[in-house]
C-alpha cells in the first residue's frame, strides 16, 4: 500500500455543483473519492468531464434524489456490489463498493430518516441492519476496506454545535446512534474521531440561519478503517473550505491520509 488520501464528500446535486467538484479535486488531488447524493439518473453523471480531471467513475445514480459514486485518480474502479445484500427490493441508490488503488471502497448514502417516528425512520432503520449485516462480511477482511460516506448520524453530542435543537431529529435518535455504536463495535475505526478524540468537528453546516457563518455543524460524514487497514491511518480532516465556495453543497469533504508503515497507536485515554 503507497501513500493515499481517500475522501468522502455528499455533493448534493452532482451537475450543479461539478464545478465545485472539479476545484476541489484540482486543488487536493485526493486518490479516492466517494460521493453522494448524486441526483441524477446515469445518463445525466459526468464521466467525460472526470476523465478529463484524471479521474476514473463508477455511478450509481437515480432521478433528482440520491445516488452514488466512487472516482480513482489515474485509475478505473473495479465494481464488486451494487446496494446491499438483503435489500434487492429496496430501489434506493445508496450503496456502491469497489475496488481501487488496493483497496474495497465503499460509499454509502444513509437514509435520512426524517421526520420521526414513521415510514422514513423505519427505513432509516432497516437499511442500517442491512449494512450493518454486510460490514460484519467487510470487517474481517484481510483486504483493507473503507466504508465512506454520509452516514446521517450523529453519534454523541460532541459531534453537533447544539444537541438540544436537534433532539427530535432522526439524526439523533437513541436507535439511530446505537447502531452506529454496534457498527464500530464489528471493529471499525471512525478515523476522524480516532485522531480527534476530544475536538469538535463538523463537516455539515445547514444553509439556513447562518450555520456555516456561526460554525453551527454536525460531523455526520465518516469514514470507516477495517482493522486491515486502520494500521496505517497518519492524517484526517475536513476540506472545510469547500465549504465556503460559491454555490456549494451543505457538506463538505472529509478525508484521511493512508501511509506506507504500519504504526501504533495509543488508544485514547478515558
Amino acid at each position: 500500500m503507497h501513500n493515499l488520501r481517500i475522501a468522502t464528500f455528499n455533493i448534493n446535486g452532482m451537475n450543479a455543483r461539478l464545478p465545485n467538484l472539479l476545484q476541489w479535486l484540482e486543488r487536493e488531488k485526493p486518490d479516492v473519492v466517494c460521493l453522494q447524493e448524486l441526483k441524477a439518473r446515469d445518463s445525466a453523471f459526468p464521466a467525460r468531464e472526470l476523465e478529463a480531471a484524471g479521474y476514473g467513475t463508477l455511478h450509481l445514480g437515480q432521478a433528482s434524489w440520491n445516488g452514488v459514486a466512487i472516482l480513482a485518480r489515474d485509475a478505473q474502479p473495479l465494481e464488486i456490489r451494487r446496494g446491499l445484500p438483503g435489500a434487492e427490493g429496496d430501489t434506493q441508490a445508496r450503496y456502491l463498493e469497489a475496488a481501487a488503488h488496493g483497496l474495497i471502497v465503499a460509499t454509502l448514502y444513509l437514509p435520512n430518516g426524517n421526520p420521526q417516528p414513521g415510514p422514513k425512520f423505519e427505513y432509516k432503520l432497516a437499511w442500517f441492519e442491512w449494512l450493518i449485516a454486510h460490514a460484519g462480511q467487510l470487517v474481517a477482511s484481510e483486504h483493507p476496506v473503507v466504508l465512506a460516506g454520509d452516514f446521517n448520524v450523529v453519534p454523541t453530542d460532541l459531534d453537533i454545535y447544539n444537541p438540544q435543537s436537534w433532539r427530535k431529529d432522526a439524526l439523533l435518535q437513541p436507535e439511530s446512534r446505537e447502531c452506529f455504536e454496534r457498527l464500530l463495535a464489528q471493529g471499525w475505526i471512525d478515523a476522524l474521531r480516532h485522531l480527534y478524540p476530544e475536538e469538535r468537528v463538523y463537516t455539515f453546516w445547514d444553509y439556513f440561519r447562518q450555520h456555516w457563518q456561526r460554525n453551527a455543524g454536525l460531523r455526520i460524514d465518516h469514514l470507516l478503517l477495517n482493522p486491515t487497514v486502520a494500521p496505517y491511518l497518519e492524517r484526517a480532516g475536513v476540506d472545510a473550505w469547500v465549504r465556503n465556495e460559491a454555490h456549494p453543497s451543505d457538506h463538505a469533504p472529509v478525508w484521511i491520509q493512508l501511509g506506507t508503515r504500519k504504526r501504533a497507536r495509543k488508544r485514547p485515554s478515558a
